[in-house]
């Protein structure tokens, strides 16, 4: 499965930060812009984990409905 990522560079620390938008929460930072997408891959691939167990288990369902948002 391939998910885009998101790579910044904390102004702060100078420590790259990754996250992966299409999974909520999914979020890893390292010094090097390697180590982050080593972590954000690794990051990824345990919240699918996850939530393929929660969803199998039934703990997790998804729900339609529609909802209204000003733009």
């Amino acid at each position: 499965m391939k998910v885009s990522i998101t790579l910044d560079i904390d102004n702060e620390t100078g420590w790259y930060v990754a996250s992966c938008p299409l999974l909520p929460g999914c979020v890893s930072q390292w010094k090097t812009r390697e180590e982050a997408i080593a972590n954000i891959r690794e990051a990824a691939e345990g919240w699918l984990e996850v939530f393929k167990e929660r969803f199998e288990s039934g703990e997790f369902v998804t729900v339609e409905n529609e909802i209204e948002v000003a733009v």
